[in-house]
């Protein structure tokens, strides 16, 4: 019996010193996460192209999201990363109320990270939302000034490798 026990206990110092052993090995940053990241960007202003973002999925952050005509940088406490996307957009204007709506369906790609979100990443689909009206002048909806008020909402899901 002591020597079952005995053989019990080698063994598991065996396997633990050799489990510490591999993990020591790993450099740091290899292993690497994958599942589905939500984002949400929304803003309320016309003029500005820093959006706000909350990630949350496989990481979670608040950030904020400098958008470009094909290529976002989302910027978070801990790092950044890019956010290609492309796709089109419908939108309808009412002359007589100055109503605008947008909406786009858009093919996302995550890449370029730098920080925590080095050597991300991953695609997916996202659906951007865009109600506002916009000014008038002379009597008419201008289409030159700025919206009066302006809502901007995008919900985006990818498969990320991080």
């Amino acid at each position: 019996m002591k020597r079952n026990i005995s053989f019990a206990i080698a063994a598991a110092a065996t396997a633990a010193t050799t489990a510490t052993a591999l993990w020591l090995a790993v450099p740091a940053g290899a292993v690497s996460v994958s599942g589905t990241e939500n984002f949400q960007i929304m803003t309320t202003s016309a003029t500005s192209s820093t959006l706000s973002v909350i990630a949350h999925g496989v990481f979670t952050a608040a950030g904020v999201n400098h958008s470009g005509s094909k290529i976002d940088t989302l910027v978070f406490p801990n790092g950044s990363f890019k956010l290609t996307h492309t796709g089109k957009a419908r939108q309808t204007f009412n002359p007589k109320t100055c109503l605008v709506t947008i909406s786009e369906k858009a093919v996302i790609t995550l890449s370029g990270g730098t920080g925590a979100y080095k050597g991300i990443s991953g695609k997916g689909t996202a659906q951007a939302s865009i109600l506002a009206i916009g000014a008038k002048s002379g009597g008419k909806c201008s289409m030159t000034k700025p919206p009066v008020a302006l809502q901007q909402v995008i919900k985006a899901t990818a498969s990320v490798t991080l």
